[in-house]
């Protein structure tokens, strides 16, 4: 048997390569939508990949069963969970339903069915026995975002992320019902998370790629908690949870009807300085400038585009601040325009229509072109001044302590709360550390707000 983990840093995502050596047969867990590299990794196991599944309907990346099944591998779903989360577009031969219980084979690798809801209705747990090797019990379980190495799978998204009011104490009872079957289960078995240290599925995941049931029997907070009864449990995991990204809603409700197929990945066209120039003031196009250097961007930028540095963020930034059905010009290094593409398509962002280098910028500026800046403080700046402090961070950072005056809206909420701020008043915005606001105060002053931008670390801040 083979397997391997294949981790996308910026959506803290795993997926799974299942193979059988002896067959040349290979299955993927949890795919995301750009699937060429899937194939490309069992053919360089020499392996073939025919079967794809993943463990629930994901909220924080498009999946890419569809894409799979579209061409041919044969696709196994769940069937479980109520009516209102069953897959929309499942049908046809490549697709088989799957129910607690059920078994898939893949060679000689056998795949034990589990439903473990509470994250989301129709969620699963596969139980991986490789009866090659000679064994007849499972070596380990790819618990998708049901237990997380620390954390469990957070169960406020339907209420939080994708709007079914009144979702989330039932999903957290739910919840609490999956883990006492997890409690059951033989110390020794693996355990292959879909998430780890990063992702907004959860509040306290850690970094370590994989674990076992006794390990998370002991050590797991959450599960902890549950050992502690039920009510115990429910306030645990409804307590703190993140603000989750804006896309999230989307994501959750593409993935149950059906993402668009991909097929190849955009190509987008290089534009020149002059192209640049007619993308000031164009309400159907955003520009994203990826440049990790903040005081540069506030130093100096094309106005109205959005600062999505091109790190760990970069999803989230994209995702909570370009409203589906804007073409997407990329400013960006040649030799990182493939790497973003990929990043945007992950998350149903697949209009981008142009991409240039930022000595493009230069020259554009340098051609008479305007650019824009936002004026860069401290916290010490602050006091005295005439301005509406903006706090971007989590709520329960803000509840931890503020500057005064502050009023709270998480930056991956800003877009849609943005009708809550006045636009009369300068706002300064700030987070913990500066990286946060830096994209905020980018969107604002897009939006057309007085802005200025706090980069200073909240430490600092007297009170």
């Amino acid at each position: 048997m083979l397997l391997r983990q294949i981790f996308e840093p910026r959506l803290a995502q795993y997926a799974y390569l299942v193979g059988c050596q002896r067959t040349g047969e290979a299955l993927v867990v949890d795919p995301q939508r750009d699937v060429d590299r899937y194939f490309a990794l069992a053919a360089a196991e020499g392996l073939r990949l025919v079967a794809a599944t993943e463990t629930h309907i994901h909220a924080d990346f498009l999946s890419g069963v569809r894409e799979l099944a579209s061409r041919g591998l044969k696709t196994y779903l769940s069937a479980e969970g109520d009516e209102d989360w069953q897959y929309r577009w499942a049908g046809g031969d490549a697709v088989e339903l799957l129910h607690d219980g059920d078994r898939i084979s893949i060679g000689q690798i056998e795949i034990e069915v589990r439903h473990t809801p509470g994250h989301t209705p129709e969620h699963l747990s596969f139980h991986l026995t490789d009866r090659g090797a000679g064994a007849d019990e499972p070596m380990g379980i790819f618990s998708g975002d049901f237990v997380f190495v620390g954390d469990l799978g957070r169960p406020d998204l339907l209420e939080s992320a994708a709007g079914q009011v009144g979702a989330m104490r039932p999903s957290a009872q739910t919840l609490y019902r999956s883990v006492q079957s997890f409690l059951e289960l033989p110390d020794y078995l693996q355990v292959w998370p879909g998430h780890g240290a990063g992702s907004a599925c959860g509040k306290a995941l850690g970094a370590v790629p994989e674990s076992t049931v006794g390990y998370e029997r002991r050590w797991n907070a959450a599960i902890r908690a549950a050992q502690e009864g039920e009510d115990v449990f429910v306030e645990t995991m409804l307590e703190g949870q993140p603000e989750p990204p804006l896309y999230f809603g989307r994501m959750k409700e593409w993935n149950r009807e059906g993402p668009p197929l991909l097929g190849e990945l955009p190509r987008p066209a290089e534009i020149s300085p002059a192209a640049l120039a007619g993308l000031v003031g164009e309400d159907d196009a955003v520009v994203l400038d990826t440049r990790l250097d903040r005081r540069a961007f506030m130093a100096g930028h094309l106005p109205g585009s959005i600062y999505a540095p091109l790190n760990k963020s970069f999803p989230t930034i994209a995702g909570s601040y370009v409203e589906p059905g804007r073409k997407i010009y990329l400013l960006v290094a040649v030799e990182q325009v493939e790497e973003a593409v990929r990043e945007l398509v992950r998350i149903g962002l697949d209009d981008v229509a142009g991409h240039a280098g930022h000595e493009a910028l230069d020259a554009y500026a340098a051609a008479g072109g305007e650019l824009a800046s936002i004026e860069i403080l401290d916290f010490a700046a602050l006091a005295g001044r005439d301005t509406l402090p903006l706090d971007v961070r989590r709520l329960g950072e803000y509840e931890d302590g503020h500057v005064v005056g502050a009023v709270n809206v998480a930056h991956t909420r800003l877009l849609v709360r943005r009708g809550e701020l006045p636009r009369e008043r300068e706002l300064a915005v700030y987070c913990q550390t500066g990286a946060r606001a830096s994209s905020a105060v980018s969107m604002l002053a897009a939006s057309g707000f007085r802005v200025a931008y706090v980069d200073d670390d909240f430490a600092r801040y007297a009170g």
